[in-house]
């Protein structure tokens, strides 16, 4: 009988494995796609990396990407914009009439947002776990004083910062949801892909690809867990499955779980936030900026463009949807939605804007394996709930993944860190979080 089934191979289940196998134990991954990482997806096929899952580390300092980075010798390229930010950065910003914001403008919207955010924090700090993102904006909006523009400038802001943040409407979203949401230090992206990361943890692991697993059986003598490729037995078994899957019920627990864990998994929502890539023959947006940004209602429903042609070395913008219009946009064709976006585009840019090469689109919501793209704080949730769902069941069965950490959630650190803290819970002492990078002997 093997001592730990990790049922997910992302980076969550591939970091408790590798501590796990490090500590002597026979550990095997279970996953269920026909590659690692994940929500950490790396598409090569057009000769360069484009991430359709997580692009960043959010935030160098103080996190333990930062060391593994260093350790594996990725280059990086910093890009501090995706925590959504109103302007620390280049943005090239653009009224309700779509016209360029001048500089006096635009320091009058970022005095906006640091004199609304500076009162939103108290309406924060008054609120109780039913009330939502946007109870919150709205009590903080009306003690401003300000004309209807300038304010819903900075409620469309606000309805924004949580269609990214959480992949979730604002009416959606606990007022607490986005009080972890603090960042350290710069953000980088990976111009060779993010997945060279759990690539890395991954050698060396016995990983069973292509192995879905539909079902978790506690008993006496540890852990069965089946699969449509037949049932493995262990000591104790970590699932890291994306929450979405969780409250889909794909896998069957047995005996029922607990409500001490399954009201997390009720309570706390599964976003959707998608990635809209598009390559351009020739750079049509000023040098130097790092996104394009429109303002108001005229973002709706497309409001920012990132440049990444740092990370592709080709002239390509970046665009999110979140929410609804994420979910809206996965029943749409590429052609359909592509249209879109350089409509939009076209209304900053005119006639300047031609028509992309190519593009890449995600749906992550309508992903079996997924589900969502990463969990939220939902109104009647509190971010107590991400670390109750990570709580032992009977010893044995064990959770991790960004949902079940609730400092970091929706993040890479996350969900590492998580796979460390279940590694620790299984061996039942502390480990350092170390040799993640060195690859394993798989005879041992």
């Amino acid at each position: 009988m093997l001592d730990t089934i990790v049922v997910g191979a992302g980076i969550a289940g591939l970091t408790a494995a590798r501590l796990l196998h490090a500590a002597g134990q026979r550990v095997v991954v279970l996953e269920a796609r026909d590659r690692v990482g994940g929500r950490m997806w790396t598409d090569r096929t057009a000769g360069f990396s484009v991430d359709r899952g997580a692009s960043w580390i959010h935030g160098l300092t103080g996190n333990p990407l930062t060391g593994i980075v260093a350790e594996l010798g990725l280059e990086t390229v910093e890009f501090t914009v995706g925590s959504f930010q109103a302007g620390g950065r280049p943005i090239a910003d653009h009224d309700e009439a779509r016209q360029r914001m001048d500089e006096a403008a635009t320091k009058r919207w970022l005095d906006d947002v640091e004199t609304a955010d500076a009162l939103f924090q108290q309406a924060i700090a008054d609120s109780g776990d039913d009330e939502s993102y946007a109870d919150a904006a709205e009590r903080t909006l009306a003690g401003t004083g300000w004309d209807a523009e300038r304010a819903d400038r900075v409620r469309q802001f606000y309805r924004h910062r949580t269609e990214e943040q959480c992949g979730a409407e604002i009416e959606q979203v606990a007022a607490h949801a986005l009080d972890e949401d603090a960042i350290e230090g710069e953000e980088v992206v990976f111009p060779g892909g993010y997945d060279a990361i759990p690539h890395a943890f991954a050698a060396g692991l016995d990983i069973r690809m292509g192995t879905t697993v539909t079902a978790v059986t506690r008993s006496a003598s540890g852990v069965r867990v089946d699969t449509d490729s037949g049932a493995f037995e262990a000591a104790q078994v970590i699932v890291t499955v994306p929450l979405g899957v969780l409250k889909a019920g794909a896998i069957a627990f047995t005996p029922a779980l607990p409500d001490a864990v399954a009201g997390p998994i009720a309570r706390l929502g599964m976003g959707a936030f998608n990635k809209v890539f598009l390559r351009f023959p020739e750079r049509f947006w000023p040098d130097g900026v790092y996104a394009i940004r429109r303002h108001g209602r005229a973002g709706v429903p497309w409001h920012s463009w990132y440049d990444v042609s740092a990370v592709s070395g080709r002239p390509m913008l970046l665009t999110f949807a979140g929410g609804d219009w994420a979910r809206e946009i996965e029943q749409l064709t590429d052609e359909e939605i592509v249209a879109s976006v350089v409509d939009a585009l076209r209304g900053v840019h005119g006639d300047a804007v031609p028509d992309p090469v190519a593009h890449w689109i995600t749906r992550w919501a309508s992903d079996p394996l997924a589900l969502g793209s990463y969990s939220y704080v939902a109104v009647g949730s509190s971010h107590d709930d991400h670390d109750a769902l990570a709580e032992p069941v009977d010893g044995v069965l064990h959770f991790a993944g960004e949902a079940t950490y609730g400092h970091e959630p929706a993040t890479v650190h996350g969900p590492l860190l998580s796979g460390h803290r279940a590694a620790e819970r299984v061996l039942g002492t502390p480990l350092a979080l170390t040799g993640l990078t060195r690859e394993l002997d798989p005879s041992s």
